[in-house]
């Protein structure tokens, strides 16, 4: 089950006490007496509370008549019965095999060094800590007899398997031998990367309670300089988006990275370093370092200390005992990809480009914080920019740059807002403007303005889907009538990861399963579109084999995606084209469900009807789609 959405854990999770948080949790649990076993897997789900007794008995008729060699918990799974969670979690407590979370504990060093990487990774397994003669590991399938041989003899002691959750190992091996600078299965020895040298000598040096003095950073070629260079580097290199650095009292400083759009565990650093670390990054964005009560935000140009040209926005937050937390976003300058690259279907990049023909009106781009708005409003401006048109942009931050438009960063600390930007393009002869985002109604009443006296406006909003922006913007205050006259169309988008072409592999769906998929697209318009007969002759069509089977890809991980299954991101999209029933329905102020009707009655493909035709495409697969468009 490697191929499963990895699974997050908070508190309130029913499985998070049962999941160790720390390695000697997990000494407590291996060494925790046995208590009473059920006699079946079926039996154990049943005294979980996981299924019911008449689900149990439904599913082992099925399993003796039809499939005698299939394995009940596999049958319930494609049931829908079970979670990928519900199945490991019930699993581990009957065969008595603690279940952990690779990405919450930090594997001892000699536990990694018992097995070489090149084999941790290829079979996807995480050596966790030594337990007397018995080396941890960590594995998706504790009951594979051949996999712990092999572990056995390469470790050369006795092997004690623990079940993962579902989808955490393979980035997790990653990171652990990536600390550890074990080599990729070469000769040669374990040389560790620069960041674990630096963070290793620090913890080294000095009383390791007390805190390392801010004033020795004053120093340019002291290790902790050079730390922090190297982890900023290191995140440049990962493709990371954010560097998240927190610390609690009396504990490491944790580092963690957001690569394609996951939270991945980086480095920790001795507690001591927890105020070194944050005034060093403060005194790269020139911020206060006296200042611990008060959150502050700044930019560092790393091209400065060294590093690539990278610009990073940075936000300080106060936390308890007077300790603060960092974030670093990265903005790397990048450049606009074209527009028949950011993932739009052939529908709606033709929709699009229809309503971006207009020589005046307003086009909206929706979707929560991260999803990917910026880098579409610039690929479509990078269609729209031209020697004849004059582009003004007013944005926080400047991410992406392109020649011929003229950018303005925003500061809310001297007044120049995005109303205040909007009122002086007006006067500045635009032919297109760019706002970065309609937060308040002065900024939308604007724009609205703007777009009725013969310009073109692209803008973005915080929303979940189309009809919802439409009554979002006429809640806080714009005229109805004038809002549905200058509304060309809204793009709702998420971002999904896209599957690693080097390692995806090809599966045949069943024809059960596929029209449980066709089930899943039609139910997601509510009905409204194809019969579920018209929608599976059209994927034959289109995706077939030529003999009316369907495939899908799932992941598998390789050193081309870092064993992750996925290779960067694409957008899924929601394209919803203003007409005259739709100006009709907006002047009237009609609810978001009403709205969502008539687009798709008008054939607006929905968010997860895009996803899924991305997954029979093979781009992305079906845990990516349903994260991703679970509203």
């Amino acid at each position: 089950m490697s191929d499963t959405q990895p699974v997050d854990l908070d508190d309130a999770h029913p499985v998070h006490k049962t999941v160790p948080g720390t390695l000697d949790d997990l000494r407590h649990a291996l060494d925790a007496p046995p208590g009473r076993r059920a006699r079946h897997l079926g039996e154990a789900l049943v005294d979980r509370g996981l299924i019911d007794p008449p689900t149990l008995d439904g599913a082992l008729d099925v399993q003796r008549r039809t499939r005698p060699h299939r394995l009940l918990g596999q049958m319930l799974l494609d049931a829908g019965a079970l979670t990928p969670l519900q199945l490991n979690s019930a699993l581990a407590a009957w065969m008595g095999v603690p279940l952990v979370d690779p990405r919450r504990l930090t594997p001892e060093v000699e536990a990694l060094r018992r097995l070489p990487r090149v084999l941790a990774e290829r079979e996807g397994v995480l050596p966790l800590m030594m337990h007397g003669d018995e080396l941890v590991v960590a594995v998706d399938d504790p009951w594979d007899q051949s996999l712990l041989e092999q572990l056995r003899f390469a470790a050369e002691t006795r092997v004690r398997p623990v079940l993962a959750l579902p989808g955490t190992l393979a980035p997790a091996v990653t990171l652990a031998f990536r600390a550890l600078g074990a080599p990729g299965g070469g000769e040669g020895g374990n040389q560790p990367p620069e960041v674990e040298v630096l963070a290793r000598s620090l913890a080294d040096e000095g009383d390791a309670d007390v805190d390392v003095d801010p004033a020795v950073l004053n120093q340019s070629d002291n290790a902790l300089v050079r730390l922090v260079n190297a982890v900023i580097g290191d995140a440049v290199r990962l493709r990371a988006s954010d560097i998240h650095i927190e610390t609690v009292e009396g504990q490491p400083v944790r580092i963690r990275l957001r690569i394609d759009g996951d939270l991945v565990p980086y480095l920790e650093l001795p507690p001591r370093l927890r105020f070194a670390v944050v005034a060093r990054l403060k005194i790269m964005a020139d911020l206060d370092i006296s200042e611990h009560r008060k959150p502050q935000d700044g930019k560092i140009a790393f091209a400065r200390f060294g590093g690539p040209k990278v610009e990073l926005r940075m936000v300080t937050v106060p936390t308890v005992h007077g300790l603060e937390d960092v974030v670093l976003r990265l903005l790397s300058g990048l450049k606009p990809m074209p527009i028949e690259g950011i993932g739009l279907s052939p529908g709606n990049l033709q929709g699009l480009r229809g309503v971006m023909a207009k020589p005046y009106g307003l086009i909206l781009i929706c979707g929560p914080t991260g999803c990917g708005k910026t880098t579409t409003l610039h690929s479509v401006l990078r269609e729209l920019n031209t020697d004849q048109r004059k582009i003004w942009t007013a944005e926080d931050p400047v991410e992406i740059t392109q020649d011929g438009l003229r950018q303005v960063q925003m500061n809310a600390r001297i007044g120049w807002t995005f109303a205040a930007a909007m009122r002086t393009f007006l006067r500045a002869d635009p032919d297109i403007i760019m706002i970065g985002e309609m937060r308040d109604p002065e900024t939308a009443k604007i724009a609205v303005e703007a777009s009725l006296t013969g310009h073109l406006v692209l803008s973005t909003l915080h929303t979940n889907s189309a009809p919802e922006s439409i009554t979002r913007l006429l809640e806080i205050g714009l005229d109805p009538f004038m809002f549905s006259d200058s509304l060309l169309a809204i793009l709702a988008q998420r971002l999904v990861r896209r599957l690693c072409t080097k390692c995806r592999q090809a599966e045949t769906l069943a024809p059960h399963a596929l029209r449980d998929l066709a089930q899943l697209y039609i139910e997601s318009s509510a009905g409204r579109g194809e019969t579920m007969d018209a929608l599976i002759e059209r994927w034959q069509r289109q995706h077939g084999d030529g003999q009316g089977r369907v495939g899908v890809y799932r992941r598998q991980g390789c050193i081309q995606c870092d064993h992750s299954g996925y290779q960067g991101r694409m957008g899924v999209h929601e394209l919803m084209v203003a007409n005259e029933s739709a100006r009709e329905l907006i002047r009237h102020r009609a609810p978001a469900a009403e709205l969502q009707a008539a687009a798709l009655a008008t054939g607006m493909v929905t968010l997860r009807q895009d996803g899924i035709e991305k997954v029979l495409a093979g781009l992305t697969d079906l845990p990516e789609v349903l994260a991703a468009t679970n509203q």
